[in-house]
């Protein structure tokens, strides 16, 4: 059996990618930091329809916790095939009044938990000589955007993980592509107000708001073997809106 850690499993999107990866076949690590009730609630789920599953908590910021959370996975199944790196935060505001604290959060969280959740999980991909890392970066990291420099700048800066690890985990068959999800339909965006909402329809050539769906079955596909060709690649799901 195939295993998958799919890290922020509870938001939006990381529940889509985790029922996505368990219809594949996947056993799927649903990881959480704050919400217990919703990782247990979608594990249960997940086995209800035949699969495995199961929950960890983590801040996926601090190294030790992190290395506690692969070594109980390893510990459990013996291997890891697949890591979705999708926990992020946000903290919003324009660059004169961004907090230091807030900057430092949402790079700590969305792209130093990225970094240490694919350092411990290629320790083992390396010596399995197979494996397959999916950062979820962000049409902002492409682009940028105002009052989201911290976010856009840890999503850019998952750009440039997802392609260094590529070049150095190549000769040992695991790959490393990104994601850049554009205008989604979560709880995060849900937030916005109904201005925003329409300015960003507004920019979207297929003229709709993506589905967490949307973005799970792209994630599903570089999980597959039909992607095992494909390395250090950043593909945008986002209607169009960055062309």
């Amino acid at each position: 059996m195939r295993i998958a850690l799919v890290t922020g499993g509870t938001g939006g999107i990381g529940q889509a990618v985790c029922r996505e990866l368990s219809g594949a076949g996947f056993a799927v690590v649903v990881h959480y930091n704050h919400d217990p009730t919703r990782a247990e609630v979608l594990t249960d789920e997940l086995m209800a329809q035949g699969g495995e599953a199961f929950a960890t908590a983590a801040d996926v910021s601090v190294e030790a916790e992190v290395e506690t959370m692969l070594a109980a996975i390893i510990s459990r199944f013996g291997r890891i095939d697949v890591v979705v790196n999708n926990a992020g935060i946000t903290r919003d505001a324009l660059v004169l009044r961004m907090k230091l604290a807030d900057w430092q959060k949402v790079i700590d969280v969305n792209l130093t938990g990225a970094f240490l959740v694919s350092r411990a999980a290629a320790k083992v991909m390396l010596k399995q000589r197979s494996g397959k890392i999916i950062n979820v970066s962000s049409v902002v990291g492409l682009g940028g955007n105002a009052g989201q420099a911290n976010y856009a700048s840890s999503k850019a800066g998952l750009i440039g993980l997802t392609k260094s690890l590529a070049k150095e985990f190549a000769t040992r068959g695991v790959t490393c592509n990104a994601v850049a999800p554009g205008f989604i339909e979560t709880a995060m965006t849900g937030a916005l107000t109904d201005d925003v909402k329409h300015s960003f329809l507004k920019s979207i050539p297929l003229g709709r708001a993506g589905t967490p769906q949307d973005v799970a079955a792209l994630i599903g596909f570089l999980a597959s073997p039909k992607a095992d060709y494909i390395t250090g690649q950043v593909l945008a799901i986002d209607g169009g809106m960055s062309i």
